[in-house]
């Protein structure tokens, strides 16, 4: 029997089927091509050692996709939202704690970039922002800067129940920063930690409302990472904890000018779909995984084939249909993704990221059913997309479980209803 030949990753949305843009099809098309030959080969490696993708990152720069959100009066690819999803989706085929991490350096450039100009400033604020983010933006394309955007706290500010608690004094023209932020992915190896903390207001108790989002240079007195990283899945993220102990930055650290977070994470509540790409793309790759190998036509393994099975084809479509239905809502969110969504549409957006995390676990729960005993090998992805998968439920700001609170609060509860009397 001849060995079969694998043939090459078609796109996770076709093309004409999905109506994509010339610049989405560009886009994907790159972030395909550099994780099939580049990625998937070397996630092993990130994810048996816990060691961050820097590689990654330098083959991401050199195709142009660290600036993916950079708008393109910057010199960037001006990618919208959706564009972007669909390329971290792709990237997320291949190696998840890139596709990951990705996101957390791209958000730097979507929040501060499209997502600000969506959103109401003053001539004035508006003019500074445009200049101050020039400089992160050309940090990023001429010389690679790599940004994270550490978030959680082990509080319930990430999930935007109270103000965070790390905090930001003004100081003269400058701000004082203290704090922690703990899974920060990238600790240590990002440039810029786009930190989100509260400003101090004399007399003023602490709020959301008053939150910062500001970048602070990994080498700053003061900013130091601590503690190990030992982790079940997405181990290539480095997920780090951070703390800030006086960190003395200038005002034009400001990612956003002051109250424009709040403003973003109240009109554009979509902003915090972006770790769904990552898990959609796992989903996609548990599948691909399991056709090709009922078909014997994994890499280094004999071509042995087992889809003659009625048991193994019924398995492949139940797990067809669920990636199907996963893709289809999600297609849909990220395409409504907006200034001011209806209500309708954020619901979506809770059940969307709800299903993919959800979805991306039990598709490659039934992919190792499926494969059987030798897709437990870490010779072998499939191990290690499980152990991924696993992880994006338990994220903030929308982990399955605020998913499901808010799907049934805001279903029930329109604006400013309650019970009492």
């Amino acid at each position: 029997m001849s060995k079969p030949q694998t043939p090459a990753d078609a796109p996770m949305f076709a093309p004409d089927a999905w109506r994509l843009s010339e610049q989405e099809i560009d886009l994907t098309a790159r972030a395909r091509d550099l994780g099939a030959r580049l990625f998937a080969p070397r996630a092993d490696k990130w994810d048996r050692d816990a060691i961050f993708p820097s590689e990654n990152y330098r083959d991401l720069h050199d195709a142009g996709l660290l600036g993916i959100c950079v708008p393109a009066g910057d010199g960037g690819e001006g990618a919208g939202f959706r564009a972007y999803c669909l390329t971290a989706a792709e990237i997320g085929r291949y190696c998840g704690s890139t596709a990951l991490t990705f996101n957390m350096h791209v958000c730097s450039c979507l929040w501060s970039g499209a997502l600000s100009d969506d959103l109401d400033m003053s001539k004035q604020q508006r003019r500074t922002h445009e200049q101050r983010r020039a400089i992160h933006y050309e940090r990023i394309l001429k010389d690679g800067a790599v940004y994270s955007q550490p978030f959680s706290e082990g509080g319930a500010a990430a999930a935007g129940f109270q103000a965070f608690s790390t905090t930001a004094e003004a100081d003269g023209e400058d701000y004082v920063v203290n704090g922690k932020k703990i899974f920060a992915s990238l600790a240590g190896h990002a440039d810029y930690y786009g930190v989100l903390c509260t400003q101090l207001r004399k007399g003023k108790e602490p709020s959301r409302r008053d939150t910062l989002y500001l970048a602070i240079p990994a080498d700053a007195r003061g900013v130091s990472v601590v503690g190990d990283w030992d982790p079940l899945g997405m181990r290539g993220t480095v997920s780090r904890t951070l703390l800030f102990d006086n960190v003395r930055i200038g005002r034009d650290a400001e990612l956003m000018p002051q109250g424009v977070y709040f403003q973003a994470a109240t009109a554009w509540p979509h902003m915090f779909l972006t770790l769904s790409p990552t898990y959609m793309g796992i989903a996609q790759a548990a599948y691909d995984f399991t056709v090709r190998y009922l078909r014997g036509e994994i890499p280094g393994l004999p071509p042995v084939r087992r889809r003659m099975y009625p048991t193994k084809q019924i398995a492949v479509a139940e797990m067809h249909i669920m990636l199907e239905n996963t893709k289809a809502l999600w297609f849909q969110a990220i395409s409504e993704a907006r200034h001011s969504p209806t209500k309708e549409q954020v619901l979506r957006a809770y059940a969307t990221n709800h299903t993919v995390m959800e979805n991306a676990n039990a598709l490659c729960r039934l992919a190792i059913r499926t494969c059987g005993g030798q897709s437990i090998l870490r010779s072998l992805p499939l191990e290690r997309l499980y152990r991924d998968s696993r992880c994006g439920s338990l994220m903030l700001p929308w982990t399955a479980e605020l998913c499901l609170d808010r799907i049934g609060r805001e279903a029930l509860y329109e604006a400013g209803e309650s019970d009492d009397g």
